[in-house]
């Protein structure tokens, strides 16, 4: 045994090694990336017996994800169903349903929910209407697993314990769960090398108190997290802490004097020989970066005290996420890691071990629950009042390795000139978009609705109508949380681009898929003024006013033109009508040498009238009015502005029939855009030249 521990110490001491691995990982990740082909299962896929490998019941939604690389989703038809449902982990079950594909996202720099199921190696939906469970699960393993989801589902207010135990994050109230992300502290909540950290310790402890050898005792702990790695469903940010563990306690047992940022690239190598795809995941890249620049930094110093230890790795750990943050959410609250220096500590001492103790003893969760309610209080205090949060545009490949190498010189230099040059790049990227200089209009997809974004030149946002998704509601099925286009989609989107504005909110009328959605982006966003159309407010738009009053937001009607910049936006109301429709106001706009006209839901009698009133001029985009309804769109009126492109807002399989044929027609000499079949479509205009590009599906 000395002689192979002393073979192996020259072979792991090696300093080339680790190298060699990271590189060989690499060509691993890359060559799966080229192997793996999407399409290959599509016809092998057997739904008469498929294995569960995970589920959730969210209200009416039952979600499940098969080991067969597939995931279902199936909606419960009454309570009774609901009440009744009894599924556990590697049940087996037949399935009726249909495979369909994932879509991309059609706004840019969101969730991206096809590349999620891909990198999860998932590339079809199942969309179940039936199911029967044909085999229960007998394997040992599973049923402690399933013993301990079924106590978690038997405890009241038990979101808490399925973040903690079995690391799913997603049980939490959106609402709470939001003001945890602002504070930045969701990482907390979720299984990670912190609670993997603590467990290992403890059991470290009380094996040292009981007098077993160290050999032992890492074998033990090593089993122990394995098993709860198993419980949290092999997390990569689980898996990686735990080889981590493992590995370090073969150093230690066998004194290699390895390197604890070695035994880090030793882990990757493994994780990725485990899985190439791992890369992709979020948890697993926060996880080995944040600990990369920990162990870099504890070569470089040694802190003594505790209290200045928690505060520098929370600095060190805030700085490490950050471009990773910002390219997740677009924003990162400044004073977050000082956030860290009461959450850490509560939920690693306090809230997590009582978590576990709760799922054991449940007469515990008064306790439990008074210390999340009280983290809870903290948490919507600080972000309401203690949050400085700042928007930065989307990081690229370049910018994030220049911030990396200027942070690790920063750690390992020590050099006031390497700080100073970390701050002023900290600046320019925060400052990036105010370096646009090109004008930009999106044709934004928001299903059946309507939403423009004109971003000038000068980084003034136009935002004409918000949209508006009518949200599904049932007493009984009541989700965690529902998908909103505005909070999702359409703020996050603003954020990636640099928007931290919206100048001006045009509402071309008061029809809810058109202005649904503000109230969200007022109370969510910052807007300067609001524009609304011609006639009397409408219930909605009085709705709004409220809230806009509330928050003293300039509000205006009956526009006749919009200064942005050097250029106007020119309203084309002739006259007030008795409906929302053709009260729409009607806007035309030049930009850099393109003339853009936005419609509204502005019927054939409006085209006709502003046909009488003004002498329009060849129109090179055109905002087809009414999503392509027949109603809109006259040949006439058409025939006379000869829009070169047009573009066509309109859900998709909607159940209006738009676009009409005829409307199709009326456009045949027009390069036309669809929404639900393009995705968002981006018009960009430099030095007097158009380029377009769409967001497809």
């Amino acid at each position: 045994m000395r002689q192979f521990s002393i073979k192996l110490r020259k072979i792991l001491l090696y300093s080339q090694l680790y190298y060699i691995l990271l590189l060989i990982s690499i060509i691993i990740i890359i060559f799966s990336l080229i192997i793996y082909d999407e399409n290959s299962y599509y016809d092998n896929y057997n739904v008469s017996n498929l294995t569960v490998k995970d589920y959730k019941v969210d209200g009416d939604k039952l979600s499940i994800e098969f080991k067969e690389n597939l995931i279902g989703t199936y909606y419960f038809k009454t309570l009774d169903e609901k009440n009744n449902f009894d599924l556990d982990l590697n049940d087996k079950i037949n399935v009726n349903g249909k495979l369909s594909l994932p879509t991309n996202n059609t706004i840019p720099n969101i969730f991206n929910y096809k590349k999620y199921l891909h990198y999860k190696k998932i590339n079809y939906i199942l969309n179940i209407e039936s199911y029967s469970i044909i085999h229960k699960n007998k394997n040992i393993l599973y049923r402690i697993k399933n013993g301990v989801i079924n106590r978690i589902n038997n405890i009241k207010n038990n979101e808490y314990l399925f973040a903690f135990i079995l690391g799913k994050s997603n049980y939490i109230d959106s609402s709470v769960y939001n003001n945890y992300k602002i504070n930045g502290i969701t990482h907390l909540f979720a299984l990670s090398g912190l609670h993997v950290s603590l467990f290992s310790n403890i059991l470290l402890f009380i094996l040292k108190k009981i007098k077993i050898g160290e050999k032992a005792s890492c074998i033990i702990t090593s089993t122990f997290l394995i098993f709860f790695s198993f419980i949290a469903s092999f997390t990569p940010s689980i898996l990686r802490a735990t080889i981590f563990f493992i590995l370090s306690c073969i150093n230690n047992i066998y004194y290699l004097y390895i390197k604890p940022k070695k035994l880090l690239y030793l882990t990757f190598f493994i994780l990725i020989i485990i899985n190439p795809f791992y890369i992709f995941n979020t948890g697993f890249i926060l996880s080995f970066t944040i600990t990369f620049f920990i162990l870099i930094f504890n070569e470089q110093y040694i802190i003594k005290n505790k209290i200045i230890s928690i505060l520098i790795i929370s600095v060190i750990s805030f700085f490490a996420s950050t471009p990773i943050i910002i390219n997740m959410s677009y924003e990162i609250n400044i004073i977050g890691f000082i956030n860290n220096l009461f959450f850490i500590p509560f939920v690693s001492y306090i809230v997590f071990p009582l978590s576990i103790i709760t799922m054991l003893i449940s007469k515990l969760l008064p306790i439990l629950s008074l210390c999340t309610s009280f983290m809870e209080i903290i948490s919507s205090i600080s972000s309401n009042f203690l949050n400085i949060t700042l928007i930065f545009s989307k990081m690229n490949l370049l910018e994030i390795i220049i911030y990396y190498i200027l942070f690790i010189l920063l750690i390992k230099t020590k050099r006031k000139i390497i700080l100073v040059l970390f701050i002023i790049y900290l600046i320019f990227l925060y400052i990036k978009p105010s370096f646009n200089n090109v004008f930009k209009v999106y044709f934004l997809d928001v299903s059946q609705g309507d939403s423009t974004l004109i971003l000038t030149n000068m980084n003034k946002a136009i935002l004409i109508d918000t949209g508006g998704i009518k949200k599904y509601n049932a007493k009984w099925a009541k989700r965690t949380k529902s998908f909103n286009i505005m909070i999702d989609s359409l703020i996050p989107f603003f954020k990636s681009i640099g928007v931290r504005k919206i100048d001006s909110l045009i509402l071309t009328h008061g029809d809810f898929d058109h202005m649904g959605e503000a109230i969200n982006l007022v109370n969510n966003f910052k807007v300067e003024k609001v524009i609304f159309n011609c006639g009397s407010y409408n219930d909605l738009e009085k709705e709004l006013i409220k809230v806009l009053n509330k928050k003293k937001i300039k509000y205006y009607s009956c526009t006749k033109e919009l200064n942005i910049d050097k250029n106007k936006l020119y309203f084309l109301q002739t006259k007030e009508y008795d409906n929302e429709n053709d009260n729409s106001n009607v806007i035309i706009t030049e930009l850099d040498g393109y003339k853009f006209m936005f419609m509204g839901d502005a019927s054939i009698t409006t085209e006709r009238e502003i046909l009488d009133k003004y002498n329009l001029p060849d129109i090179d985009v055109l905002k087809v009015g009414h999503h392509g309804s027949k109603t809109s769109s006259g040949k006439e009126f058409i025939n006379e502005i000869k829009p070169k492109y047009s573009i066509i807002s309109v859900g998709k399989n909607n159940r209006y029939g738009h676009p009409n044929r005829e409307v199709l027609e009326n456009l045949k000499d027009s390069k036309t855009y669809r929404t639900d079949e393009d995705g968002s479509i981006m018009f960009k205009i430099k030095n007097n030249k158009l380029k377009i590009e769409a967001c497809s599906p």
